[in-house]
């Protein structure tokens, strides 16, 4: 089982999923030739992408999703609120009939060897969701865009191999900065994004002996830096009602502007 980054940011949202027989796509927020770049890299092409999954319709998530459906064919998976919302945007143009498929929140989806579970979050979007990927034993997930999480939230993140998790702001660079009013409360409000401390508390609530890799993604431009986040996370981890240490686990950040780590299992 394979994730790598394409791209991950409050500009860009492209997240790799796959086996070695079927590859999927975690949101298109990337230009057309972006996306079909980073899969360059990793020996793909957006021929081999058998579905994108949307988490919702924002056009950090969406951007690239109109060029690969018209020049692909590639089907679209996302809930009905979230389609119906794409499609009042201007930003993805024309998208060619018969490619798209609902799912659901808590409604399995088959796609080759591959079992993907949407779940819930709570994030100022039509009905968005997260993403628990299964292959047999082997389990990843893409959570980001969540302003608040609780039990529900925690048991779709429980033993997972990998986990790209949101940390997209610093507080206190979010509260001081240049953001107008509304917007601050926006980031910080229940419908929102992930602190780099409630990342960190989290993941507290997730963390395992067999827990391979967590990826932080989904950072703010503005109001956070890698390493910020990293240590911000760490020293929750560290620090938090839990029995690990950060350095128990490989952590690290995902890149804004470029293709991260395969990470393979």
């Amino acid at each position: 089982m394979k994730l790598c980054s394409i791209a991950s940011g409050s500009s860009g949202n492209c997240i790799y999923v796959g086996s070695d027989t079927t590859s999927v796509l975690i949101d298109a927020g990337i230009s057309g030739k972006r996306i079909e770049e980073g899969l360059h890299t990793i020996g793909l092409t957006g021929q081999d992408i058998d579905a994108v999954f949307i988490t919702h319709e924002h056009s950090d998530h969406i951007k690239g999703l109109g060029v690969l459906a018209r020049k692909r064919g590639i089907p679209i998976y996302a809930t009905r609120e979230t389609y119906e919302a794409v499609l009042r945007g201007a930003s993805v143009g024309k998208i060619p009939e018969g490619l798209f498929h609902e799912i659901c929140p808590d409604r399995s989806v088959e796609m080759g060897d591959l079992i993907i579970e949407p779940f819930s979050i709570s994030h100022d979007a039509a009905n968005p969701v997260g993403y628990r990927v299964n292959h047999g034993k082997q389990s990843m997930a893409v959570a980001t865009d969540l302003g608040v999480y609780g039990t529900y939230t925690v048991n779709h993140l429980k033993n997972l191999d990998v986990l790209l998790l949101e940390a997209n702001h610093d507080i206190h660079m979010l509260e001081v900065g240049t953001y107008p009013y509304y917007l601050k409360q926006r980031i910080l409000g229940e419908r929102g994004h992930l602190s780099n401390e409630m990342a960190g508390q989290l993941l507290c609530e997730v963390l395992h002996d067999n827990m391979k890799q967590i990826v932080l993604g989904h950072l703010s431009r503005e109001n956070n830096y890698p390493a910020l986040a990293y240590e911000t996370v760490c020293a929750e981890v560290t620090m938090g009602d839990n029995p690990y240490k950060s350095g128990d686990f490989h952590i690290s950040v995902a890149k804004r502007d470029s293709v991260g780590e395969l990470i393979e299992i």
